[in-house]
C-alpha cells in the first residue's frame, strides 16, 4: 500500500513532504502529545537508537497535532535528534488511520493513537504497528528494519 503523501512543518518551521524521503527507509510514527509520559518515553527511545536506525538507511519522523512551537520546545527539552511534524488539523493523522476513538479515565474521545509505519524507499508501507509499547518500540523497529532489508 502506498503511504499517503504529506507536506507539514517541522519543529524549525521547515516544510517536509513524503517525497523528501524517496529512496530512503522511513520510520513514521504518530503520537498523541508532546511532553507527556508515554510520548516522551517513545521519543527518547527513538533519540537513543537513532544512530542504529540510520545505519539501516532509515530516517525517523514523528507526527502529532501539537503546534510547531510545542514541537520545538519538546525537541529542545529532550535533545531529540529527528524531525517532528505538526499536523494541527489532523488530516495526515486521519489519512494514516491514527485518528480514532480513545478512552481515558472512563471518558471516550477522538484523538491520535500511537501508531507507527515503516515506509520503504519506494513509498510503500511495508509494516504497520497499531499497538506500540513506547519503551521497547525503537528496538522492535531496528529488528524489523534488519529483517525487511534482508528480504529486499
Amino acid at each position: 500500500m502506498k503511504a499517503p503523501d504529506f507536506t507539514l512543518l517541522d519543529q524549525n518551521s521547515e516544510s517536509h513532504s513524503l517525497t523528501d524521503y524517496h529512496g530512503k527507509w522511513l520510520v513514521l510514527y504518530f503520537y498523541p502529545k508532546d511532553d507527556t509520559p508515554g510520548c516522551t518515553t517513545e521519543a527518547c527511545s527513538f533519540r537513543d537508537e537513532r544512530d542504529i536506525i540510520a545505519e539501516h538507511g532509515a530516517e525517523i519522523v514523528g507526527i502529532s497535532k501539537d503546534s510547531v512551537a510545542s514541537h520545538k520546545k519538546f525537541a529542545e527539552k529532550y535533545n531529540l535528534n529527528f524531525t517532528l511534524l505538526s499536523d494541527e488539523d489532523h488530516k495526515i493523522i486521519e489519512a494514516y488511520g491514527a485518528w480514532a476513538p480513545k478512552k481515558m479515565f472512563g471518558r471516550e474521545y477522538i484523538g491520535t493513537q500511537r501508531r507507527t509505519f515503516i515506509v520503504d524507499p519506494n513509498g510503500d508501507i511495508v509494516r504497520e504497528y497499531p499497538d506500540v509499547t513506547p519503551k521497547e518500540h525503537a528496538r522492535e523497529i531496528i529488528h524489523d528494519l534488519e529483517t525487511l532489508k534482508a528480504a529486499a
